[in-house]
């Protein structure tokens, strides 16, 4: 009986303050958060130590970085490690050849990839399912086991050598393919229903009321398409057989080499840096919108 009793004014006490369990909540809070922070920050500065090393390369002669390699800042600032880039014989030729094909890969996946994964969302139709489990595999497959294949087909199409060739095998990618397709599973179907009944075509629904929708889903594979476009080195290197179709990453890794084949590391660094600009200016104008549609692939 005794114990029965303190069990029962216990649960008085508990019932009779109900702030009790609000208080420990909030205080267990309050410790949780500046932990959580201080290990995003965390993250975040050894995320920034290789761009911080590199742009601090960049910024050092070649004996200054061959003397001190792992030195995190300059001790003579200069700027020849650029100068020395942008005269590069070939820059600007390598430059354009990679916006080309940024600029063809990012297109095809917004049309190309945006209507698979839209079709695989909306329509219903035989092997939708196969369809479906064949992006997931493809997801799944090394780009090494199908290296060969790819460019088997590339040379019998009479693409090697080419932008084209360069572009083609990432116009449409399984990654684009999937987060169209997971976010086209949270638009409602009414509105594509009600656009039919109003007499809209299957391509007028897809650009003026699909597309308009799914802005972070486009705007995530716009990123993702871009940056495996402009960071791309293994196939441009092997279907480009010519200086004139090297794209910028092939383009500084054939020019960094000095005629005593010494590695013009302050060279390289520079060209990374250039490298990087773009992503991160694309990223930090369409930050919101990408973190929407990585939200929005885990809806269905």
């Amino acid at each position: 009986m005794t114990a029965l009793t303190a069990s029962l004014e216990d649960a008085d006490m508990t019932t009779a303050d109900p702030t009790a369990a609000a208080r420990t909540a909030v205080k267990r809070r309050s410790v949780a958060r500046p932990l959580l922070y201080g290990a995003l920050v965390l993250c975040a500065l050894l995320t920034l130590l290789p761009f911080v090393w590199a742009l601090s390369g960049s910024l050092r002669s070649l004996d200054e970085v061959r003397a001190d390699p792992g030195a995190w800042f300059p001790h003579h600032v200069t700027l020849d490690n650029f100068v020395r880039l942008f005269r590069t014989e070939g820059f600007a030729r390598f430059l354009t050849n990679s916006i080309v094909v940024a600029a063809i890969v990012v297109a095809g996946n917004i049309v190309a990839a945006s209507a698979a994964g839209y079709a695989l969302a909306k329509f219903d139709f035989a092997g939708r399912r196969i369809a479906f489990a064949t992006v997931m595999a493809a997801m799944m497959v090394p780009f090494t086991t199908v290296f060969v294949t790819q460019f088997v087909i590339t040379v019998n199409l009479g693409l090697a050598d080419t932008l084209t060739g360069i572009a083609l095998p990432s116009v449409a990618l399984p990654m684009s393919v999937f987060i169209m397709r997971q976010y086209a599973m949270s638009i409602p179907d009414e509105l594509i229903e009600a656009a039919r009944i109003d007499g809209a075509g299957e391509f007028r629904i897809f650009f003026r009321v699909f597309l308009p929708l799914a802005g972070p889903a486009v705007a995530t594979i716009t990123i993702m398409s871009f940056l495996n476009a402009w960071n791309n080195f293994i196939w441009p290197l092997v279907v480009a057989q010519s200086t004139s179709s090297y794209t910028l990453p092939v383009g500084l890794a054939a020019t960094s080499q000095a005629a005593s084949h010494v590695t013009d590391y302050g060279l390289i660094l520079a060209g990374a840096v250039v490298v990087m600009l773009p992503v991160l200016v694309l990223f930090l104008f369409l930050q919101r919108y990408f973190v929407q549609g990585i939200a929005g692939t885990g809806m269905r």
